[in-house]
């Protein structure tokens, strides 16, 4: 019994000394892989320096030129984006415009078929009496209209 006991105390020693070698190797390992992703940030940071124009002074002609072809493909990339959502936007009014108009058809339609009534024709257009003879053709250049400057009449 007393071997057994023996036996399993080196076993979990072995073991306790194994899991702390394994975690002081996974320390490590994160203590470089922080310090790596420091300097990559680092790096990105002066990158991004560089492309706002910021701390150019030492850069070489090469470096110069190759941020000068980064920002004018960064550009021409933004300008075929811009283009696209114009594009995507005046398709969207194209159709609304068509969907108005197909409306405005459907409503000049209904009005013709209602010559005689008063309300087909849009609130505050003042028509003379010879423009409601002709029926529901009126156009905006043939309305009348009354301009009141100062208060409103007193109703008396």
């Amino acid at each position: 019994m007393q071997g057994t006991i023996e036996r399993y105390m080196r076993h979990t020693e072995d073991r306790r000394k194994e899991e702390k070698r394994s975690s002081e190797q996974e320390i490590e390992l994160c203590k470089q892989e922080t310090a790596d992703l420091m300097n990559k940030m680092e790096l990105l940071e002066a990158s991004k320096r560089k492309y706002l124009g910021i701390g150019l002074g030492n850069c070489c002609i090469e470096e110069l030129q190759q941020i000068e072809r980064q920002l004018e493909s960064s550009v021409s990339n933004i300008r075929a984006r811009k283009i696209q959502v114009f594009k995507e936007q005046i398709e969207k009014l194209k159709g609304k415009e068509r969907v108005l108009t197909t409306e405005n058809a459907v409503l000049t339609e209904k009005c013709r078929i209602q010559p005689g009534k008063e309300t087909s024709q849009p609130a505050g257009w003042n028509l003379s009496p010879s423009m409601r003879e002709r029926g529901s053709g009126v156009t905006p250049e043939e309305v009348e209209t009354q301009l009141f400057i100062g208060p409103p009449p007193s109703r008396r």
